[in-house]
This record gives structure tokens, C-alpha cells and sequence, in this order.
């Protein structure tokens, strides 16, 4: 049934029906309307509408042109639950995306009865994925930077833009941890920390939430940990790794952030796709955790679970599946909640009341947003003065692209470039201005429109590096891909005439095999793409002193045959401003503070493994593989030198089992110029009921510290933070004894102090304590 125009919302009294009262909470708001609605225009309300999408060059979305396209005029008649990404599908000027997304909205408003407009949700994982839009650094930029607050100022500046355009909701951020580098979307994760993914992502949903947008939390759950590394495919996870590793994200980011929305999983989890996962969708999600949010399909997932999964027979029992394991709307465009949702429903084969509750909930949520409310209007404010890439952003994106570059080694002091060297800047990436950007930024996922440009300016390190370096030469050497290693002598050449080389080598970030990283451009190992390995091995072989700087967006093997770089650099698609922020680097403008958010491996071949690994996980007696990486989880160097000294616990050595005990270090800069130290403080468990890892992180501090300065950095610990998952699949704290270690990395240890976990086994859940609270002091008498 098509609605019938827009429905009289006067009441003999004048008042505005229940559902745009105002002085209702927003599910009262939702609860008045549903009765008032026929099932295609509740029907009409669970999905989303994508326009253009056959503008967006190769594709977006997997399998997107396999999916039928919907008319316009034909789906807006009943009402309108979301509109998919107006500004992210093609180029368009923001201001003129704003007046056609307003004119979108008013004739949504107009053509049905109730006239409530459609939430509208775009990309957002490296900014507003918007022609000239800020770019700002991908998420294992975010981790390897190490500074929640910077992450969630940057993400108050995504949703301020987001929100100015017309938006509410964006789709951000992604919380898989990573558990294969060989997977495409590494780029997309924070690292392979669980607390470090989670402390950073909620810090990035308190951003955006902060600015009025929903966040949608991605991808739930286990995606990043597919079969050998391929998008899409089964996860082999047992639960207690997706209880202990998976879900703590997830966790932080809906308690410490607030986000409002999350996105399912494409993968399968012991032959179970998350869109069809009751008990992980309705049992752990809302029951258990208590979300009230909304849950949104990613994208064509529902339909998946027939063409990919075969857990459905046709379009009508997979939605229904999907409505029954906790799915509210089916997204990008109007499939499976269409024609077969409600053929379904007629024929008895779904149940109605599914359909209504995932109403209340969407219904709930555009209330929240002021999309029932009779006095909403479709025009942001100042739309003319739509402004998506400016000073602010541009600071942020920079200051942000500076603290995540990490320096792995710098033998010799190679680093930084001192002035008056003839030097050599070699490799594929080094003017590439592309280089600098992850899969998600709008000029790689929405592919190549050359007549648009990229819409804002992004210096490739080249033409950083000229700037600060006078008579900088430059040869390519090879492409990022192929076979073609014609242009390798000319590079050895410029390598060998020069006092120091530059080499840059990396990836191009793409979708669907039309990059070397990115959604769908998953590696079968860990080699550097084409033939930029043998460029790299021809080059250290001059004898010249190397630099080898990584542009990627997964770490690459660095096996010996790398040991002779004299130094190694790496940025993991530092954003729009990276190639500013790299030459400052490389000449010691900028002291690097990054530390590794991921564990840099030794072996191509070797099936990868982070550094959350029980002890016959690392290097043993039982086998003749060896998993050490070449850099270890946290490691990174700086140009200043600190010392750590007078580490303790304040107070006993005991530590209840539902306490808390605090332990603290002082860090001084001892080197000759400004820098940050980031503390990190490590659990070891020696003896547990299950294997645990080695150690994991439990906290962190980033500390800057001027010359000579010195700070006492703290830690309040609750007992909490050492939980698992017991032999009974249950989380306890267990009592024992434990280990805090200091350390500026994963393995290197500054400070081991042993405590006892005092008390009787103790049982927690979701309402447990997740942060360790931190205090950086600084000395008496000086300052930070």
C-alpha cells in the first residue's frame, strides 16, 4: 500500500500529535507512531536509498553492481528511512551538496504522510569522505600516535563538518583488532591491542558523537580475523578469543563513548554470518551490554547471507533472519526490506512485530535527531558558506600526522638529514601524492575523476622534502605493482652519487584488487608489493647510507636483508598533510613519537602473529620457525634520549581481587632537544587457568617533556583489567600472582614490579571497570 499523502497532524487542540511532542522521550515519540502506520511505510523506514551509485567509478560496496538499482520516485512515496552518502558517491561542490540534499529531503517531506525526513549517513573514517574535504590520517595512524585526545579533537571536527553538510550519521569508526596483516583492511584498523583499539575508538565516538552525529561502530564482530587473511572470509575463532580479544572494543567504545549505532560483520564465525546472529545481535549486544541503539547492515549484507553465505533461500528469509537476529535497517539501497520483507510478512512467514521493533528503534533515533519535530527545516545553516576543508581541520590533520610517524632505527645517527648532504630521495611512493591516503579518503574510494582533481591539496613527499632540502634529486626507481625493473639502475645510480638516500617504498590504497591495500586487496604474504623489494635490496647494496620509509597501510616484512638501512621510517597513510609531516621528520623539524600500533614481522611467509601470544605462540624449542618480529608492538624512537627510573607501587603488594593498586615511574628527557616518551604498562599473568599472552597492554601515557624536565607518570589499576575468560567460559579475575611491567615497547621492559591478586575467584561482566586511570606529574619546581 502506497501512502496517501501527508497525514493531518492537528489535534482538536491544537497540539501536535504525540509523536512531534517534544516533551516525550524519544521512544514514547516512536511508540505513538507505529499504530499509525501501514507495513510498507513502516517497511519504508528500515531502509536506506542510494542515488548515483552507478557514478561511483569501479564500485564502493562488493558486489554493488550486482544489486538491482531502485527508482526514486517509486520508494519516497511511503517515507524514507536513510539516504546513502549524497556527498561520498561522486564529486560534488559541498555547497551545492548541501541545496540538493536539502531539495532531497523536502521532496521525501512532501511525498509521504507522515513528512519525516531521512537520516542521512556518509563514510567517515579518515574525515568526511567528501570532495574537498580534510583527509586526515587513517586509523593505524590513530593508534601508532598513541593520544586519545587528539584523536576524539579530530573527530569533533569530522562531525562539526559532517553536521554542517546535513549528515547524522557516520559511518566510523572500525574496531576490528587486528589478528592478519595480510588482510586489506589492516589500514582501516587502530592496531592489534584490544586496549589501544578501544581506548582510541572511543575517544574518536566521544568526537562525534560530541558533535551531534551517530556513530556506527564497525565491523561486529571478528571480521579482521578471516581465514588466511581474505576479506569476506570464515573466521576460525573460538569464543574465548572473541571474548578476550574481539569484543573489548566494541565494549569501550559504547560505555566511554556513547556511540549510537552499530554495523555487523561480513565474515562468519564458526559457520555463523553476524547478520544472522541472534545471540550476538540481540543476546550480547542488547540483552547483555544493553544497547539501545540502532543496528545497521553493512552494506548488501542481508543479501549476502543468501548469494555468499547460503544460510537463506531467497531475499525474503534472509531479511527475515536479519530482523530476527537484531538487524534495524538494510543498507546502502532498498533490497531484501523491500518487495520480499513484505511478501514475507503477507504470507506469514515473518513476523510483523519484528518489523515494529526495529521501527521503535529507528523512529527513537531520528527523534533523538530531531527528525520528527515539526519545525525541523531541511537547510543547515549558512549553507553557502559550506566550508569542508579549512584551517582547523588542516592544523589538526597535521598535528596528528606528526605524533603517528615512527622511527624504527637510526643507526649512526643518520637521522635527522643534516644540512649541506647531497640527497637522494628513490622510490615509488616518494611522489605520490596518493601514497599519503587510505582506502576510505574520497579521492581512492570513490575512485579516479581526473577532471575533478583530488579537491584539496596534498603535497606528495617530494614536494615536502624539496622545501627543506636544497638540491634533492629524485628517481622512481619502479612502479608500486608489476614487474617492470627497468627503472632500477638509474635509481642505484642517484642512491650511489648521493651522501644519504631517501627510499621510499609502500602501497596505493584501493578497493577491490585496484590496490595493493584496501577493502578487498588482501596479500598472499607480507613481500613489499611489485618488484620494490629487489629496488630496496639494489639500493642498500651502494653502500650509501639508506633511509627506508614506509608508506603503507599494513607493515611490511623487514627481513635482514634490511638490516643495512642505516634508518627505518614508517607512516602508515598519514593523510593530506603526511608528506609535510614526514619531511619534517626527515630533517628534525619534528621529533617522531610514534610508537608501533602493530608488530612490524621479520618473515614474509610466516603465517603473521601479533604480539597477544601465549608462550608456544613465540619463538620455542618445538619448532623451527621463528615469530619474532623485526620491531616489536610499541616500539618507536625520537632524536632526545629519556630516562626511567624509581618505578614502585604505592602502597602493598597486595592487590584485592575487586580493587585496585597504582604504580608509577619517573621519566626524564636526558637528550638535548624537546620530545614525548610514551609509558606503556604491560600485564604478564605467569599462571593461569588458561594461556594467557606474555604480556598485554593495560595502559599508557604519552609524555612530552621539554629538556632536562621530568615527570611522574601513575597508573590506578583496577583488578578488573586482568580478567579473561576462564576453562568455565566465564570472565573472572583470578587470584595470584602477576606482573606490572614498564615498557617502551611490547619487549622491551623498563620496570617489572610483582603483585598478588588477593581474594576469591571473582566473576565480572560488561558493567566491569575497562580503563586504568592515569596522572602525569610533573616535577616540582618544573614543567612539562
Amino acid at each position: 500500500m502506497r501512502g496517501q499523502g501527508p497525514i493531518d497532524t492537528s489535534a482538536a487542540s491544537g497540539e501536535s500529535p504525540p509523536w512531534q511532542d517534544t516533551r516525550l522521550s524519544p521512544e514514547e515519540r516512536a511508540a505513538a507512531l507505529v499504530p499509525l502506520m501501514t507495513l510498507e511505510e513502516k517497511v519504508a523506514q528500515l531502509v536506506g536509498v542510494w542515488v548515483g551509485a552507478d557514478a561511483s567509478g569501479g564500485g564502493v560496496a562488493p558486489h554493488q553492481h550486482d544489486m538491482d538499482t531502485v527508482q526514486w520516485d517509486a520508494v519516497i512515496g511511503n517515507g524514507l528511512g536513510q539516504l546513502t552518502r549524497p556527498f561520498g558517491t561522486a564529486p560534488v561542490d559541498p555547497v551545492a551538496g548541501a541545496r540538493s540534499l536539502a531539495a532531497s529531503q523536502a521532496e521525501i517531506v512532501a511525498a509521504s504522510r507522515f513528512g519525516i525526513p531521512a537520516q542521512v549517513h556518509e563514510e567517515c573514517l579518515t574525515g568526511f569522505a567528501a570532495w574537498r574535504a580534510t583527509v586526515y590520517p587513517a586509523p593505524l595512524s590513530w593508534g601508532a600516535a598513541f593520544d586519545p585526545e587528539l584523536v576524539e579533537e579530530m573527530a569533533g571536527q569530522v562531525g562539526r563538518s559532517l553536521r554542517a553538510a546535513g549528515v547524522h550519521q557516520g559511518l566510523a569508526p572500525v574496531l576490528d583488532v587486528t589478528r592478519d596483516y595480510r588482510w586489506g583492511r589492516t589500514e582501516e584498523t587502530i592496531g592489534e591491542d584490544p586496549y589501544l583499539v578501544g581506548t582510541v575508538g572511543a575517544a574518536y565516538v566521544r568526537g562525534l558523537e560530541g558533535a551531534g552525529i551517530v556513530a556506527t561502530l564497525k565491523h561486529f564482530a571478528g571480521y579482521a580475523a578471516s581465514r588466511g587473511g581474505r576479506n569476506h572470509a570464515p573466521v576460525p575463532m573460538g569464543r574465548r578469543e572473541l571474548a578476550d580479544t574481539v569484543l573489548p572494543p566494541f565494549e569501550m567504545a559504547l560505555r566511554l563513548g556513547g556511540a549510537r549505532s552499530v554495523m555487523n560483520s561480513y565474515a562468519e564465525i564458526d559457520g555463523v554470518p553476524p547478520a544472522a546472529d541472534e545471540g550476538l545481535l540481540t543476546g550480547l549486544l542488547r540483552e547483555e551490554w544493553g544497547f539501545t541503539g540502532t543496528v545497521v547492515s553493512d552494506y548488501f549484507a542481508i543479501r549476502f547471507l543468501e548469494r555468499l553465505h547460503g544460510v537463506a533461500a531467497d531475499g525474503g528469509q534472509a531479511a527475515g533472519l536479519a530482523l530476527r537476529a537484531g538487524i534495524d535497517v538494510e543498507l546502502p539501497t532498498v533490497d531484501t526490506f523491500g518487495a520480499s520483507l513484505i511478501e514475507a510478512v503477507k504470507a506469514g512467514e515473518v513476523d510483523e512485530a519484528l518489523i515494529d521493533r526495529a521501527l521503535r528503534r529507528v523512529l527513537a533515533q531520528k527523534a533523538e535527531q530531531g527528525l520528527l519535530d515539526a519545525g525541523w527545516r531541511p537547510l543547515p545553516e549558512d549553507p553557502d558558506g559550506l566550508r569542508l576543508d579549512d584551517e582547523t581541520g588542516r592544523d589538526i590533520t597535521l598535528r596528528l600526522a606528526r605524533e603517528s610517524i615512527v622511527l624504527l632505527r637510526n643507526a649512526g645517527g643518520v637521522l635527522p638529514l643534516a644540512p649541506g648532504r647531497r640527497v637522494a630521495l628513490v622510490g615509488p611512493v616518494a611522489d605520490d601524492p596518493m601514497a599519503m591516503l587510505g582506502c576510505y579518503t574520497f579521492p581512492a574510494h570513490v575512485g579516479p575523476h581526473p577532471e575533478q582533481g583530488l579537491g584539496v591539496e596534498i603535497p606528495s613527499l617530494r614536494e615536502a622534502l624539496a622545501e627543506l632540502v636544497p638540491g634533492l634529486t629524485y628517481v622512481p626507481g619502479c612502479a608500486i605493482t608489476g614487474d617492470d625493473t627497468s627503472g632500477i639502475p638509474a635509481a642505484v645510480a642517484a642512491a650511489a652519487e648521493a651522501d644519504v638516500c631517501v627510499l621510499a617504498v609502500g602501497d596505493r590504497a584501493g578497493l577491490f584488487g585496484r590496490g595493493t591495500s584496501g577493502e578487498g586487496c588482501d596479500a598472499v604474504d607480507l613481500d613489499l608489493p611489485g618488484v620494490q623489494g629487489e629496488l630496496v635490496r639494489a639500493v642498500l647494496a651502494t653502500g650509501t647510507p639508506v633511509v627506508l620509509v614506509l608508506l603503507a597501510g599494513r607493515p611490511y616484512a623487514l627481513g635482514p636483508e634490511t638490516d643495512a638501512a642505516a634508518a627505518v621510517v614508517y607512516g602508515f597513510f598519514p593523510g593530506q598533510l603526511g608528506g609535510q609531516a614526514l619531511a619534517e621528520v626527515l630533517t628534525g623539524a619534528v621529533n617522531p613519537s610514534g610508537r608501533l600500533p602493530v608488530s612490524v614481522p621479520r618473515d614474509a611467509g610466516a603465517l603473521p602473529s601479533t604480539y597477544l601470544s601465549p608462550p608456544l605462540g613465540r619463538r620455542s624449542e618445538v619448532s623451527s620457525v621463528d615469530p619474532t618480529p623485526a620491531f616489536p608492538f610499541g616500539h618507536g624512537l625520537g632524536y632526545t634520549t629519556f630516562e626511567w627510573s624509581d618505578a614502585g607501587v604505592r602502597g602493598p603488594a597486595e592487590w584485592p581481587v575487586d580493587g585496585e593498586t597504582t604504580v608509577e615511574i619517573t621519566v626524564r628527557n636526558t637528550g638535548s632537544r624537546p620530545g614525548a616518551e610514551v609509558v606503556q604498562l604491560y600485564l604478564h599473568d605467569p599462571v593461569a587457568q588458561t594461556t594467557r599472552p606474555v604480556v598485554r597492554l593495560v595502559g599508557y601515557a604519552r609524555v612530552p617533556l621539554e629538556v632536562g624536565r621530568a615527570a611522574r607518570v601513575s597508573f590506578t589499576v583496577p583488578a578488573d583489567l586482568t580478567s579473561f575468560t576462564g576453562v568455565r567460559g566465564r570472565r573472572i579475575v583470578e587470584p595470584g600472582d602477576v606482573e606490572l611491567r614498564f615498557g617502551r615497547s611490547s619487549a622491551d621492559t623498563a620496570a617489572v614490579l610483582p603483585l598478588r591478586l588477593t581474594g576469591a575467584e571473582r566473576e565480572v561482566g560488561h558493567d566491569r571497570k575497562l580503563l586504568a586511570a592515569v596522572a602525569v606529574t610533573p616535577e616540582e619546581g618544573g614543567g612539562i
